[in-house]
C-alpha cells in the first residue's frame, strides 16, 4: 500500500496554560515544549506508523528546524527524498492549549511560501506510483490544484483535508475522491453559517459531486456520504481528552490507510475515529499519532 502527501512541515512550540490570557495580559507559569508538525508531516507519518509505504513533498529551510524534520523522517520510515530545501525559514506555529484540550494555533508558514507546482512535477512519478494522494491547505492554493490535477492525470485518487480551511477551484473540486473536512471547514466551503451535518453535507455534495465525503464532528462522531447513501458514525471516546492539537491528523492517517485496505467506508471511518481518540489523549501530536497495535483489532 503506498500513499504520496503534499503537504506542511512545521516546528509547533506549544504553550500549555490554565487560560488563555486576555488582551494586552501576560500570564506566567505555563509549560513549553518544542516538536514537529505540520499536516502534511503528521498524515505522512501517521500513515507509516499505521502499515503504508509513504513518501512526502514539502518544503523546510537550511536551518536546525528542516534538518530536524529531514531526521524525524527518516527515523519514522518515511520517503523524504522529494522534500525541497528553500531560501527561507522552516514553518513554526505556536501553539496554546487549555487545560480542557482546546488550543489556539498561529503559523509563519516560511518555507512552505515558497513551494511551487514545479516541485509537484519533480514528484509526479511518487504520485502515479501511490494507491493514494493526500494533500492539505497548509501550502500554497496552486500547489493543491497541481498536486490534485496531477494525480488526475496519472490516475491516482484523491484525499483532499481542506485544513486550514480554504476552497479549490470547482475543476479542481471536481476531480476529488475523499473529502475531509470538519464542520468549521465545511462551513467555509458552502459559505453556510450552521452546525448542522445535513445541511452541510447536501451542500457539499453540490460542490463536490463525485466525492465522498467524510464529516468530522469532534465529539458527535463523524458523517460518510458517497453520494448515496449517509451514515452517521458514532464518536470514539477517548479516555481522556489532553490535547486535541493532531486529531484531525491522526483521523485523516488512518481512513486514507484503511481505504487503501480496502475496507468499506463505515470501518474505515470508525477505524480513523478510534485514532482521532487515541491522539486527544496524548500531549503534541508526533506521540498521538498511534502504531496499528495501539488501535486494538480492527474495528
Amino acid at each position: 500500500m503506498r500513499i504520496a502527501v503534499v503537504g506542511s512541515y512545521g516546528t509547533g512550540m506549544t504553550m500549555r496554560t490554565s487560560r488563555m490570557p486576555a488582551r494586552g495580559e501576560t500570564l506566567s507559569g505555563a509549560a513549553f515544549s518544542l516538536g514537529p508538525g505540520g499536516k502534511g508531516s503528521n498524515q505522512a507519518i501517521g500513515a507509516a506508523r499505521l502499515g503504508a509505504e509513504v513518501a512526502l513533498l514539502t518544503a523546510v529551510g537550511d536551518d536546525v528546524l528542516g534538518a530536524q524534520g529531514r531526521e524525524l523522517w527518516r527515523r519514522e520510515g518515511v520517503d523524504a527524498s522529494a522534500v525541497v530545501t528553500v531560501d527561507a525559514s522552516t514553518m513554526t506555529g505556536v501553539i496554546l492549549v487549555e487545560d480542557d484540550g482546546e488550543n489556539r494555533i498561529i503559523v509563519a508558514p516560511g518555507a512552505l511560501d515558497l513551494l511551487r507546482p514545479a516541485h509537484v512535477d519533480g514528484f509526479a512519478d511518487a504520485i502515479a506510483a501511490a494507491d493514494l494522494l493526500m494533500v492539505c491547505n497548509e501550502i500554497p492554493a496552486d500547489v493543491v490544484v497541481s498536486a490534485v490535477r496531477t494525480a488526475a492525470d496519472r490516475g491516482t485518487r484523491v484525499l483532499f483535508n481542506p485544513a486550514p480551511a480554504r476552497d479549490l477551484p470547482q475543476d479542481a473540486a471536481d476531480l476529488v475522491d475523499l473529502l475531509t473536512p470538519n464542520l468549521t471547514e465545511a462551513q467555509v466551503l458552502t459559505g453556510l453559517d450552521t452546525t448542522a451535518p445535513n445541511a452541510l453535507l447536501d451542500a457539499l455534495r453540490e460542490r463536490f459531486s463525485s466525492s465522498t465525503i467524510v464529516l468530522t464532528c469532534g465529539t458527535d462522531g463523524a458523517y460518510v456520504d458517497d453520494g448515496t447513501d449517509r451514515t452517521r458514525i458514532p464518536p470514539v471516546r477517548a479516555a481522556r481528552v489532553v490535547d486535541t492539537t493532531g486529531a484531525g491528523d491522526a483521523f485523516n492517517a488512518a481512513f486514507a490507510v484503511a481505504w487503501c485496505r480496502g475496507w468499506d467506508l463505515r470501518r474505515a471511518a470508525r477505524y480513523a475515529a478510534a485514532a482521532g481518540a487515541f491522539a486527544v489523549a496524548h500531549h503534541e501530536v508526533i506521540p498521538g499519532l498511534p502504531h496499528s497495535e495501539d488501535l486494538g483489532p480492527a474495528l
